[in-house]
């Protein structure tokens, strides 16, 4: 299993700044954001030279991008909103092989107009799958063009919110291009770490196959990750064959080196 992070975790003035951090702390991949290139994180434009530059910055820190952020509301209500998703996932999927990685991350999405990780009750509805279906088939359309992959999420505010919204998903897309990031902190059931447990090990039966990194949250004290058993996770992903990222975020810069500490003590 490779350690890593999410590059905006640290916030510097420049590209080089964000790497030399994660390499100071001992980490081998990021998942990355265009943002830390000085760009939105959803950029509708990326200049030519740039891609090459991120990926030689990364090698000669002895980096991997193990993936980069695509997030964007799939379900977002109204669908001038998607078609805008759609056109710069396009533009950041032309990168992604220059910048070194073959990954982007999404957000599954929400009815909720303002905030794509927020709950909306409109997200239970058929129609809300419906626009969540047609979106990850336009998706898949472009990451077939680039010979990526898509990853997402199970994530309790979104319309794909369980590990069996995610597997169901799967089956009716079933296309190769389409994986899962596993992050235990969204299964979390009123912070029962027994529960929890019981979580994770159900979400790898059904997902373990499918996944293409794992997250690690908001792993400090107070934060929603630290009373989980991460002995269990780690020793459940390796049971389930996985090999791939584990990824810490959602942490002040503080806390990365003790969160990365307890990990490789695990």
């Amino acid at each position: 299993m490779i350690l890593g992070i999410l590059a905006r975790t640290f916030e510097r003035p420049s590209l080089e700044g964000v790497l030399d951090a994660v390499q100071a702390h001992g980490l081998r991949a990021v998942q990355f954001n265009m943002a830390s290139a000085g760009l939105p994180s959803m950029p509708d434009k990326i200049e030519p030279g740039l891609p090459a530059r991120i990926r030689a910055a990364l090698e000669t820190r002895g980096l991997e991008m193990a993936a980069v952020s695509g997030t964007f509301n799939m379900i977002h209500p109204d669908p001038r909103r998607r078609e805008e998703g759609l056109r710069r996932l396009a533009v950041l999927a032309a990168a992604c092989r220059p910048m070194g990685t073959s990954t982007i991350t999404l957000c599954t999405g929400t009815r909720d107009p303002d905030d794509k990780w927020r709950w909306h009750p409109g997200n239970a509805l058929p129609d809300a799958w419906q626009d969540l279906r047609g979106a990850m088939e336009r998706a898949l359309a472009i990451a077939d063009e680039h010979d990526l992959v898509l990853g997402i999420e199970p994530e309790q505010a979104n319309v794909v919110d369980s590990p069996a919204a995610a597997r169901r998903l799967l089956d009716e897309i079933r296309s190769p291009r389409l994986k899962v990031i596993l992050d235990p902190v969204n299964l979390q059931a009123g912070g029962d770490a027994d529960r929890v447990r019981a979580l994770v090990d159900e979400a790898l039966e059904l997902l373990g196959p499918d996944l293409v990194a794992a997250h690690a949250k908001e792993l400090f004290p107070g934060g929603a990750g630290w009373h989980l058993d991460y002995r269990h996770f780690v020793a459940a992903l390796h049971s389930a064959g996985f090999g791939g990222p584990l990824l810490l975020h959602n942490l002040p810069e503080a806390a990365v080196s003790p969160a990365v500490r307890l990990l490789r003590g695990l």
